[in-house]
């Protein structure tokens, strides 16, 4: 396919694109001439075998094509109200794939959605990690800020190890550090909150926050007992909260390392490299 080609189909599929209800979508009748199919007919057949593709891809139809109507022009200003379907990134990419292959827009609408949709997919996954990695490393910050607090209280590194496995046992219904590790298994050298989901590592964090905030405001909590007495509590309140929504963080299942996450999110942005390269290219062309 010639680069000129490739220029004008992509200036014309932006184009196409409108937002509504907050998605970006394009319209049948539209999509149909630029797919070049000239009869409404055809084109609905293509539609209709994308939305099986829909539903065995176990998507919700309704939530990708939407029936709509249209007016269009028939002569002597008259107008004629015709049925339209409003539809998603990712129904355009099934219609693609369903339409045929030797014509040039089909070949071009099928790379182009399938960009499209991986891009979007790279971008919710990066949001996700985003949210994970904060939150893990909002929990090393309030755990670092823990270990100084009761230093000062008399408590040695020892003694903070003793107060997070006890903080834990109450937080995940009796299992300590380590029998969370190995419930989970979660090699020995490794934190155990790398492998924790985001709710998780947030209520870790809040319950800490809480011992944080009463440390410093109350004198009499003085020595590991007293500090230990503490954040149990904490995080027994922290685990009823939870609980009212049912949610156990003990019976939550591990996420993947954070630390593989992170590499796999940077293999993504070479992904994302090439296809700033190609909207580069066809813009300055």
């Amino acid at each position: 396919m010639k680069q000129e080609l490739i220029v004008k189909l992509r200036k014309t599929f932006e184009e196409a694109a409108f937002e509504y209800k907050g998605v970006e979508c394009w319209s049948a009748r539209e999509l149909q001439v630029l797919l070049g199919y000239s009869k409404w007919q055809n084109f609905e057949n293509i539609i209709n075998k994308a939305k099986d593709s829909c539903k065995n891809s176990k998507q919700e139809i309704v939530n990708h094509f939407t029936d709509v109507s249209k007016m269009v022009q028939i002569g002597s200003g008259a107008e004629k109200e015709i049925p339209d379907i409003l539809l998603t990134r990712y129904a355009c990419y099934l219609i693609a794939q369903n339409g045929d292959p030797k014509k040039e827009e089909i070949a071009f609408a099928q790379s182009y959605f399938a960009l499209q949709t991986r891009k979007q997919e790279i971008l919710e996954e990066r949001i996700l990690l985003a949210e994970r990695l904060e939150a893990r490393e909002k929990l090393t910050a309030t755990e670092t800020e823990l270990s100084e607090l009761i230093y000062e209280k008399g408590v040695d590194n020892k003694g903070f190890a003793i107060i997070r496995s006890k903080g834990d046992s109450a937080l995940f219904g009796g299992y300590n550090t380590a029998e969370m590790k190995r419930k989970l298994k979660i090699p020995d050298n490794r934190p155990l909150a790398d492998f924790l989901p985001t709710i998780t590592i947030k209520a870790k964090d809040l319950a800490t926050e809480i011992t944080n905030f009463n440390v410093k405001k109350n004198e009499t909590l003085y020595g590991e007992k007293a500090i230990t007495n503490e954040h149990v509590k904490n995080n027994k309140e922290v685990r009823a909260l939870l609980g009212k929504s049912g949610i156990k963080p003990e019976e939550l299942p591990p996420e993947e390392d954070i630390k593989k996450l992170a590499r796999r999110v940077k293999s993504n942005e070479k992904e994302i490299a090439k296809a700033n390269s190609f909207n580069k290219i066809s813009k300055n062309d």
